[in-house]
């Protein structure tokens, strides 16, 4: 196992933009030098997606390219029955969650790119199934998202469970903004709440609209690769990767339009103007949004003793530069920003465990601990 240590100084970085609230509210802090290890625990796996931890301590780690593996005691057992995935740009084998009753029932809920259903590629898919030694058994399909479509952008597909046990997944918007976001009677730029085994629960906000796709909860998103439950409040927290610019953090809320495309702090990649307006009646804004963006995906708030100074914090990884970011949170604005393990590689997932240490999914490393001196 591999040990780096990474020195990290407690100092804000500046705001390049913020919603509703002002650069000047962000609060400096004096410098107090803290000393982290990262462990590498489970090594050479390319693109550590998703991860979830048994009952017994032991891992669940999804390889986008299709690979479910089980980390114990050391050993990685790859699991058969994993079902066919569109490996294909950003889509693969994604988020891995366990029910929250798993211990007397046994469900793992699974995303990924799935080819089945209309059309040639893949869309998001969502399913269950057990766990029996070595194999998925009891495999349910609960959501296939469709058309199928080539692209390669945009998946989505980060799983949640709330304080009543209703499954939230996203959907990225499959890189055709101007068509599926806004549109309830399409699937993808979505994110979607469901009975655990799969029903359209009867308070869904478009279940009597006409031709909408039933299982929407929220729509108007571009690409969710971080959600949390909030563990004070139960709300669903959920960030999205903007254009060239306008990452944003949205709290997840029934019904509501969160603009995209047709408000958005980002720009086009060629430097064009994507749309001309940040804020519209009707659509929501966001808690926070990054300018430049920082490509974001994994998501925790931290709650465990173990690290007293990122207490009600949030973590967030960044693809684009490699580091996890910290938010220091007031009353739901950020106020403080903070890099952490810079250089340290592709940040795909950050998750609080069970035992209240902090991991990390390092592409081309894998599965890293954050331990606190």
């Amino acid at each position: 196992m591999k040990k780096l240590i990474f020195i990290i100084p407690f100092i804000a970085i500046a705001l390049s933009a913020c919603a509703q609230q002002p650069e000047s509210s962000v609060k400096a802090e004096d410098p107090i030098a803290l000393t982290y290890t990262t462990e590498v625990i489970v090594s050479d796996i390319p693109i550590a997606w998703g991860l979830e931890f048994l009952p017994d301590g032991s891992m669940l780690i999804t390889e986008k390219a299709g690979e479910l593996i089980h980390f114990k005691n050391g050993v990685k057992t790859n699991i058969e029955g994993v079902p066919e995935v569109y490996n294909r740009g950003q889509g693969g084998l994604l988020d891995v969650k366990l029910h929250p009753d798993y211990k007397n029932n046994g469900w793992i809920y699974i995303s990924y790119a799935s080819p089945e259903g209309e059309g040639t590629g893949g869309n998001t898919a969502i399913m269950r199934a057990k766990l029996s030694g070595n194999s998925l058994t009891n495999q349910e399909v609960l959501y296939k998202a469709g058309p199928n479509t080539t692209r390669g952008q945009h998946f989505g597909s980060r799983i949640v469970f709330d304080n009543d046990g209703y499954l939230f997944f996203s959907a990225g918007e499959r890189g055709d903004h101007f068509v599926n976001p806004q549109d309830i009677t399409r699937d993808n730029g979505k994110i979607y709440r469901l009975y655990d085994d799969g029903r359209i629960p009867e308070d869904n906000p478009f279940v009597n609209t006409p031709n909408a796709k039933k299982a929407i909860y929220s729509y108007g998103h571009r690409n969710p690769q971080g959600m949390i439950k909030h563990p004070v409040t139960g709300e669903i927290w959920a960030h999205e990767h903007g254009p060239q610019g306008g990452d944003e953090i949205n709290i997840v809320q029934k019904g509501k339009n969160y603009g995209w495309p047709v408000i958005s702090y980002g720009i086009n990649y060629d430097n064009t103007i994507l749309t001309e307006i940040t804020e519209k009646e009707g659509m929501e804004q966001p808690l926070f949004y990054w300018v430049p963006s920082i490509a974001p995906s994994g998501f925790a708030m931290v709650t465990s003793d173990k690290y007293p100074d990122w207490k009600n914090n949030l973590l967030v990884g960044s693809l684009k530069f490699g580091y996890v970011e910290r938010l220091v949170l007031e009353n739901n604005k950020v106020v403080k920003r903070e890099k952490l393990f810079e250089g340290i590689g592709r940040v795909r997932n950050v998750m609080q465990a069970p035992d209240g240490f902090i991991y990390l999914g390092v592409e081309g490393k894998g599965i890293v601990k954050v331990i606190p001196n």
